[in-house]
């Protein structure tokens, strides 16, 4: 063997060992990352951005005289988006005022009315109290002769007249006392039933004009000038940017080691490694997303071919970092989740303290028709509410003011008279 070739074998066998070398050294590297750092950690770039959705729709018919914002422009929370024709919305609640109105005054008078029933009810009983001390008297002159029998008949028959009167003034009483007891002017039935029909007419008139329950950019206006809408037709949508989040879907063997509250680290196709996010996990998906889907796959054929199922994963993003580089709904998204730590749970268990989301815009109206209804019945009472009360009179009270003093009869309670001969 030559001197060049044994030069070239070991030539050969010295680059064959480096390779060899290099290809163990990168081996035991990556055997090292992964034991170390890889294995930690989960990722996946089938992530999106998420969020809601906020519809605009009516509560209640009308047509449309006024646009308020349009595709891309930002709005504020109860700021006006559309507003509708308020003409006969208007005529609806002019109708019910007047009629909480009418009705005011119809109660005040069966307040009223008590009071004069009261007071005829003791004249009633002031004459039956004469016919009986009339009767009384006659009596006595009869029996020494002084008087006929028929004068004596017609102080009896007199008497009986009194006592009719002042039963049919009791049960008129009683009659018009069972429309007023234990009520006052607010709270009389008739009072609060058109009351009830003011707030009504109230809210649908309030809600001829179309507030944004959020703050954020509007999308998918289809709402034209003229167009006559009616309740739950979908107008346009308010996109609150600063509430998404990221919806991951890892592969199911990617789960095992995730739990609640671990961080995630975020990159979107958008900036790049320029803007890297940072957020945490705050929930898992109730079912695979082909179990969701609008078609849900049917696996109980002959020709089966098993895939691997992925979950979502919701990712919660540091608001300070999403307000530095915002982000839009559908971009796409790379994730990465440390699970070393797995102390957190599995999966959601006990139920959220306080609501998710809230918006205060609508909570105005009510109070607005509250007060509308105060006024009206303050300035269609004549007299205080404490002298309105004042006039309703009980039944017991009534009948003790009505004794009669002879033993020829006395009313009970029941506005009946209880005979004493």
């Amino acid at each position: 063997m030559s001197d060049a070739t044994a030069r070239t074998g070991r030539a050969r066998r010295r680059y064959l060992g480096l390779a060899i070398g290099a290809f163990l050294l990168a081996s035991a590297g990556a055997a090292a990352h992964w034991a170390l750092v890889s294995r930690h950690y989960e990722s996946t770039d089938d992530a999106y951005v998420n969020g809601n959705v906020v519809q605009i729709t009516p509560q209640v018919s009308g047509t449309v005289v006024e646009i308020g914002a349009d595709d891309t422009q930002f709005v504020h929370a109860g700021q006006t988006l559309v507003r509708l024709d308020p003409a006969d919305a208007k005529v609806a609640l002019d109708q019910a005022q007047a009629q909480l109105a009418r009705t005011v005054r119809e109660v005040r008078n069966l307040f009223a009315t008590s009071a004069e029933l009261r007071a005829q009810m003791q004249v009633r009983a002031t004459a039956l109290s004469g016919a009986q001390q009339d009767l009384a008297r006659r009596e006595r002159l009869g029996r020494d002769g002084v008087i006929s029998g028929e004068e004596l008949q017609h102080s009896r028959d007199a008497l009986r007249s009194a006592q009719a009167g002042l039963i049919a003034a009791q049960q008129e009483l009683a009659a018009n006392q069972a429309r007023v007891d234990h009520t006052s002017l607010e709270n009389h039935p008739d009072v609060r039933t058109a009351a009830a029909a003011v707030r009504s007419a109230y809210l649908a008139y309030t809600r001829t004009l179309l507030p944004s329950p959020v703050s954020g950019l509007v999308a998918r206006r289809n709402v034209q000038l003229g167009e006559r809408v009616s309740p739950g037709t979908a107008l346009m949508a308010v996109v609150p940017l600063d509430q998404v989040w990221v919806d991951a879907n890892f592969k199911e063997p990617q789960l095992e080691p995730m739990r609640l509250g671990q961080p995630v680290t975020l990159v979107s196709d958008v900036y790049g490694r320029a803007a890297v996010y940072h957020g945490r996990v705050i929930g898992f998906g109730a079912g695979t997303g082909a179990a969701f889907a609008l078609l849900p796959a049917q696996n109980a054929t002959g020709n089966w071919i098993k895939i691997v199922q992925r979950v979502p994963v919701r990712v919660a993003l540091d608001s300070r970092e999403l307000a530095a580089h915002p982000l839009q709904i559908g971009l796409s998204m790379k994730v990465e989740v440390d699970v070393r730590d797995r102390s957190g749970a599995r999966l959601a268990q006990g139920a959220p303290a306080t609501p998710a989301y809230a918006t205060d815009v609508f909570a105005s109206e009510g109070a607005r028709a509250d007060e509308t209804v105060r006024s009206i019945i303050a300035a269609n009472s004549a007299a205080p509410l404490a002298a309105v009360r004042s006039a309703t009179v009980r039944p017991a009270a009534l009948h003790a003011a009505s004794g009669a003093g002879s033993g020829f009869g006395a009313m009970t309670a029941q506005g009946t008279v209880e005979r004493g001969f």
